[in-house]
């Protein structure tokens, strides 16, 4: 009965999950930076930041924030702070040795929850992501659709993004792709930093609509 409303849900969601942003940036980062592990713990954490998401606009709260240029604000001014500071630590990245190179593509000192931890507070404060789950759950699915049947779409969007953040991990954590990134050494850091930077500037002056 609900199949037409989840094909259009899932079809909404490829699109907008495929267009690079802070997301695709912080699992590329960790995972050419630190290897596989850790761009797939960081998928995962991007995958767990959608269930906030899908949380407040189930309880209404989502469609609050979108009213409340304060609480907009708020969040996007901390959203934009976290993606500048990430992103200023990468652009201060110093060269390192080969040999300090080679032993980091095989070490890779990243713990599992620091990459987890890195990937869900970039979706969770992403406010970009509040106004997209805001509108799928008041204009693409229907208000009457039963709460356990929106709840299953919340489930199906944060499983699908984590699986497509973990098959970017898988691509950009393979051995030859990281081997010709750590050849660039810290300029790909800085690439990336710039990137975050960007990110967060254009975050910053976004505007609620």
């Amino acid at each position: 009965m609900y199949w037409t409303e989840f094909l259009t849900v899932a079809l909404i969601h490829l699109l907008a999950v495929a267009s690079p942003g802070p997301d695709f940036a912080i699992v590329v980062r960790e995972s050419v930076g630190f290897g596989r592990r850790a761009g797939i713990f960081s998928a995962l954490g991007v995958g767990c930041g959608i269930f906030i998401h899908v949380a407040y606009s189930l309880l209404g709260i989502g469609l609050i924030v979108s009213q409340s240029i304060v609480l907009f604000n708020a969040l996007k001014w901390l959203a934009a702070a976290y993606l500048l500071y990430i992103g200023i630590k990468a652009l201060r990245a110093k060269p390192a040795d080969p040999a300090s190179a080679e032993l980091g593509l095989v070490a890779g000192a990243r713990s599992p929850r620091a990459a987890f931890t890195a990937g869900f507070i970039t979706n969770g404060l992403n406010p970009k992501a509040t106004l997209f789950f805001l509108s799928l759950f008041t204009v693409v699915i229907n208000p009457h659709t039963p709460l356990p049947v929106q709840a299953g779409y919340g489930l199906y969007l944060a499983l699908a993004t984590a699986l497509w953040f973990c098959l970017v991990a898988q691509v950009f954590s393979q051995q030859r792709v990281r081997a010709g990134f750590a050849r660039m050494g810290h300029w790909f850091d800085r690439l990336m930093g710039a990137v975050l930077v960007g990110l967060g500037v254009k975050l910053a002056f976004s505007e609620l609509r």
